[in-house]
C-alpha cells in the first residue's frame, strides 16, 4: 500500500538539507541566479570565440581545439573522456573540424588501426588568434578590478570547481 505524505510532511525530496537556515538559503539562491547569469554570457561569448576561430564553427568544438594545444596529437577515445561526454558526440565535433581544416587524422603510429587527432597549422593559427582576442578583451572588460580582487576570484572560483566533482555531482 502507498502511503502519501502527510501535508506538514514535506517528503524525501523536500526535506531540509544538513544546516539549512534562511541565511544560507538566501545565499545559495543568490549564488545560483548569478552562476546562471554568468553561464548564459559565458556561452553567448563561446560563440563569439568559437566564430572568431571559423565562423562555421559550434562552441563545443572550441575546448576541443583547445585540448589537442595542450595535448598534441590524441586519440578520439582520448579526447572524449578528458571532456567528459561521448565518443559519438566528439567524433561529430572531431569531423566537422577536420572539415573546416583545423584538425588532422592520421594512422596512430602505436596502433594502424586507430587514428591520431592533431591541429593543423592553420588550425594553430586561427585557434591562437582567437585565444589571444579573448584575453584581451577580457583584460579590457576587467581592467577596473584590483589585482587580490581578480586572485580571491580566481580561488573561490576553483573551490566552487573542485566542488562539482563530489559524490553527488
Amino acid at each position: 500500500m502507498n502511503a502519501k505524505p502527510s501535508s506538514t510532511d514535506p517528503g524525501p525530496s523536500l526535506a531540509p538539507y544538513p544546516g539549512d537556515d534562511a541565511d544560507t538559503d538566501a545565499a545559495i539562491e543568490a549564488l545560483e541566479q548569478q552562476l546562471s547569469m554568468l553561464w548564459r554570457r559565458a556561452r553567448s561569448n563561446s560563440y563569439k570565440v568559437a566564430r572568431r576561430v571559423h565562423p562555421d564553427m559550434e562552441p563545443a568544438a572550441y575546448g576541443l581545439l583547445v585540448i589537442l594545444q595542450r595535448e598534441g596529437s590524441m586519440r578520439l577515445t582520448d579526447i572524449a573522456a578528458s571532456v567528459g561526454v561521448g565518443k559519438p558526440s566528439v567524433s561529430r565535433q572531431i569531423a566537422m573540424l577536420e572539415q573546416l581544416g583545423l584538425v588532422q587524422k592520421e594512422a596512430d603510429p602505436l596502433d594502424g588501426r586507430a587514428q591520431s587527432i592533431s591541429l593543423t597549422d592553420a588550425g594553430t593559427t586561427q585557434l591562437v588568434a582567437a585565444q589571444s582576442a579573448r584575453k584581451q578583451a577580457f583584460h579590457q572588460l576587467m581592467e577596473d578590478w584590483e589585482v587580490d580582487d581578480l586572485t580571491r576570484l580566481g580561488t573561490l572560483i576553483a573551490q566552487l570547481n573542485n566542488t562539482y566533482t563530489k559524490d553527488n555531482w
